[in-house]
């Protein structure tokens, strides 16, 4: 018999809603900024305490998405008995996700779009150089490009985790594909995605218009670290 939710530890089940809660919401950020059509995209999040993921149901559309229609899987990326309506399945990213989640420890979220301005620099496989200081600030360098790899099984993660591996980027644009933004929760990863299609469209304007101008790695690494550190409420 599989892992059933209901024989978990309570505090265990409270973390799982609690994930799923914030799973659900952040699905409308997706919709919210125009990264996503129809039903492409997905966002997970990694149950604290627990070796389980909670991630978007394959197929189904946004405005129908609630804390319990979220999926919840283990790190192997099978679906455990969780109670949701009529047995919905996974996001077909799943696999992704989960690879993710298992070789970088400090990742608590997963984003995925198909945004419009990320995607084309993806479809060139071409990385979006780091020539504003937005981008010195949120990506710390170029936004990089992963692989080609199939959906459906975990060449994506791979993928992303091998790219991401060499990079300060919290986004990786898998080629012909599209970008994957990882965050040390739900939220950090749906706002570098957020972040990586407004660079993107910026960029690539800024290229309509000549070439852009790139920023020296020492300001980079200046800017970076003073994002990351200093700015903000701590």
């Amino acid at each position: 018999m599989g892992i059933r939710l209901v024989d978990l530890p309570a505090e265990i089940q409270d973390a799982v809603q609690r994930t799923r809660e914030d799973v659900a919401s952040l699905h409308a950020e997706l919709t919210r900024y125009g990264l996503v059509v129809w039903t492409a995209g997905n966002v997970s999040g990694r149950v604290p305490g627990a070796d389980l993921l909670v991630i978007k149901p394959s197929g189904v559309s946004y405005d129908e998405l609630r804390p319990d229609t979220m999926v919840v899987c283990t790190l192997d990326g099978v679906k455990i008995d969780d109670g949701t309506p009529a047995g919905l399945t996974p996001s077909s990213d799943t696999a992704a996700h989960a690879y993710v989640y298992r070789h970088l420890p400090g990742v608590g979220g997963v984003t995925h779009t198909h945004s419009t301005y990320a995607t084309a620099w993806a479809a060139r496989g071409e990385e979006i150089p780091c020539v504003l200081t937005m981008m010195a600030d949120e990506f710390g360098g170029p936004i990089p490009v992963g692989p080609f790899a199939v959906i459906g099984d975990d060449s994506i993660g791979r993928g992303i985790v091998e790219t991401l591996g060499e990079s300060r980027s919290p986004a990786v644009l898998m080629r012909n594909h599209g970008p994957f933004t990882i965050g040390t929760d739900a939220r950090a990863s749906v706002k570098a995605a957020v972040m990586c299609e407004e660079v993107a469209r910026t960029v690539h304007v800024s290229r309509q218009l000549g070439d852009p101008v790139p920023i020296p790695q020492d300001l980079i690494d200046r800017l970076y670290d003073r994002y990351q550190n200093v700015y903000g409420q701590h």
